[in-house]
């Protein structure tokens, strides 16, 4: 394995998508390999260490979540020293495409996955799925799939009404029912929040030995984004990878979500429509004994005048 030390110019975020996937190639291919996979994917791989962490993106949610527009497991190359494998579509497409199913083959094929020590599959929504389907490709793998779904067969999910236009989209064949591949790998964690129902109706069909939920209540449909700017997701692959992820060392990392202003906004915004004010006040005076919080402050400060309104109206009724 070799010393990687990728450098890729920030200006590149600002290039049109052709501009910017031919910069990604050249990078890739000075480091590894770059393989299109058809129109709508490809395939990047950096080498480094013996531990690989294969991520599973969308080019429009690497253009917008990174200000270099870079995959995400670029950061692990360069902080950890390890190898990623990016498998990338142009869209949402689940990576339902033969050309994908010919890559892990030929992956297979090739002892790919033997070279490497430890193996970490990642990815979120139908990134999630995608990571999930395709680590049966490397037994023994580790997996994080933050939201994913399931399949979206319709005799399976017909409840699920989001990605109706996927319905016609073979979910049975390779690499089909998410929750069945990952039988073969070390072991799974699926994130999600339970209040969305249909991300945690997907979530139930993963429920099986070797899976861990952890469930992230108040962080609504976009944890990925969320985890991101709390700088929780990075350690967190970095423990799956290890090993060392648990209930309980999530839970330690996740107490970020105290000082996290979006995620303590959404926890205010149930409780008030549950119009409970007492725990409304409770948490609006421990958030701005904390962090300057102006949502918070104001609420306090409207929950204050509340109270007094009503202590007045007991005051005059008791004369």
């Amino acid at each position: 394995m070799q010393d990687t030390k990728i450098e890729f110019d920030p200006d590149v975020a600002d290039l049109p998508k052709g501009g910017w996937l031919t910069k990604v190639a050249e990078v890739a291919e000075v480091h590894g390999f770059f393989k299109p996979l058809g129109k709508r994917h490809f395939a990047a791989h950096i080498e480094g260490s013996d531990t690989l962490i294969v991520t599973f993106e969308t080019i429009q949610g690497m253009r917008a979540l990174s200000d270099t527009a870079e995959p995400q497991g670029w950061a692990m190359v360069r902080e950890k020293g390890w190898s990623h494998l990016c498998v990338a579509s142009d869209g949402d497409t689940w990576f339902r495409d033969r050309n994908i199913y010919g890559l892990f083959d030929k992956l297979i094929d090739d002892g790919f996955f033997d070279d490497y020590d430890n193996i970490l599959f990642y990815g979120a929504g139908p990134c999630g799925y995608a990571a999930a389907a395709y680590s049966v490709a490397a037994p023994g793998a580790r997996v994080v799939a933050i939201q994913p779904q399931a399949t979206l067969d319709p005799r399976v999910t017909e409840w699920d009404d989001r990605f109706t236009d996927m319905r016609r989209i073979d979910f049975t064949s390779r690499y089909g029912y998410a929750p069945d591949m990952l039988d073969a790998c070390d072991h799974a964690f699926v994130l999600y929040d339970p209040a969305e129902m249909l991300d945690a109706m997907h979530a139930a069909l993963f429920t099986r030995a070797g899976v861990t939920k952890l469930r992230l209540r108040h962080m609504g449909d976009a944890i990925q984004g969320d985890l991101m700017e709390m700088k929780v997701l990075m350690p967190l692959l970095v423990q799956a990878a290890e090993g060392t992820l648990s209930e309980e060392s999530f839970a330690t990392a996740y107490r970020a979500r105290r000082t996290y202003p979006a995620y303590l906004r959404r926890v205010l915004a149930a409780v008030d429509a549950q119009e409970r004010d007492d725990l409304s006040y409770m948490l609006a005076r421990n958030v701005t004994s904390r962090m300057k919080a102006p949502r918070f402050q104001r609420r306090l400060g409207e929950l204050d005048a509340k109270r007094k309104r009503s202590d007045a109206q007991d005051d005059t009724a008791a004369l």
